[in-house]
């Protein structure tokens, strides 16, 4: 087997592994809406942080064995593989809207990801490390604040998987930079880039735990995949020296991908809005005596004569009640 052909095998086991980690995650915050962010009880989401950390560590050997331009564009096969998977294994089928919403932040993300460049220089000075850690904390603090104040699942589901990905993505910067840098001679050289990825992986760990709290599987999930590498692109462009492939062209065709990521996004959001549950309404005492949803004032004819008129009332189903 060609090193090209491991590191796509890595690449598509990685995703799968990535899928079936979200899959457990979200199960797991639908039965445990208690503890939104580390049900450490449960042994379903401990099985989710395993799956995610192999799901990591075959990236990274990809990227051992293939190009950047190969490995991370399948990496956004994610969503597609979790959609199948969660509808097989939990029986939670996506709708029309949610697949083609997936489908667009796919090929959208594929395509932003393909068209980006590498530059000869990999690693960061400490200033820049420090201001860029400072202005990732700051992101991810003022997507978390936004996120407290929605009162809509989906819109607060969003803004946390959009606070992980963040997280997610300045975690894979600070790797990038550690293993560019990186002294067997002088391992504790590194030790606050390593203090900083430990920190922005857990914290988007747990927040993209908390984005599945009752906003089903879909929308969360494609936030956090198109999110984390869009991030690292953008600091890889800015900080890194990174460029578009093809010049002015790859930056109009990279501004259409990102386009029509966001579109898929808008669509998944839309879909669970759409399929929200509908709160249960409560009943008083004083409605037990009305006529309920179903239940209204049936009148008719009275069935014998009557010198004065007369009205019957009776309970019955009312078509269309309200």
């Amino acid at each position: 087997m060609s090193s090209l052909a491991l590191s796509v095998l890595l690449s598509l086991v990685s995703a799968v592994a990535y899928a079936a980690g979200a899959i457990l995650q979200e199960h797991v915050a639908t039965h445990t809406p208690s503890r939104p962010y580390a049900p450490l009880h449960q042994g379903e989401w401990w099985v989710a942080i395993g799956l995610n950390g192999v799901g990591a560590v075959l990236h990274v050997v990809a990227l051992a064995y293939g190009p950047l331009s190969v490995v991370q564009p399948l990496g956004a096969l994610t969503i597609v593989f979790a959609l199948p998977m969660a509808a097989l294994f939990v029986r939670r089928k996506a709708g029309a809207t949610a697949w083609r919403g997936a489908i667009m932040a796919t090929v959208g993300l594929a395509g932003l990801l393909a068209l980006t460049g590498n530059a000869d220089s990999d690693s960061l000075p400490g200033v820049q490390r420090a201001v860029l850690a400072a202005g990732a904390v700051g992101a991810v603090a003022v997507l978390f604040l936004f996120a407290q104040r929605m009162h809509r699942p989906i819109a607060r589901s969003v803004l946390l998987a959009g606070a992980a990905g963040v997280a997610f993505g300045i975690a894979s910067v600070f790797t990038k930079t550690v293993a560019v840098d990186w002294n067997w001679g002088a391992p504790l050289a590194q030790w606050s880039s390593l203090l900083a990825i430990a920190a922005f992986a857990i914290g988007g760990l747990l927040l993209s735990q908390a984005s599945y709290r009752g906003a089903g599987l879909a929308a969360p999930l494609a936030t956090v995949t198109v999110v984390n590498p869009v991030v690292a692109a953008i600091v890889g462009i800015t900080m890194f020296g990174e460029t578009f492939r093809y010049g002015a062209t790859g930056t109009v065709l990279a501004l259409g991908f990102g386009v029509v990521a966001a579109g898929g996004l808008i669509l998944l959001t839309i879909e669970r809005l759409g399929t929200g549950p509908t709160p249960p309404r409560i009943r008083s005492d004083h409605d037990a005596t009305r006529p309920q949803i179903g239940e209204g004032i049936d009148v008719g004819a009275v069935p014998r004569p009557r010198t004065n008129l007369e009205v019957e009332m009776r309970s019955g189903a009312v078509a269309g009640g309200s």
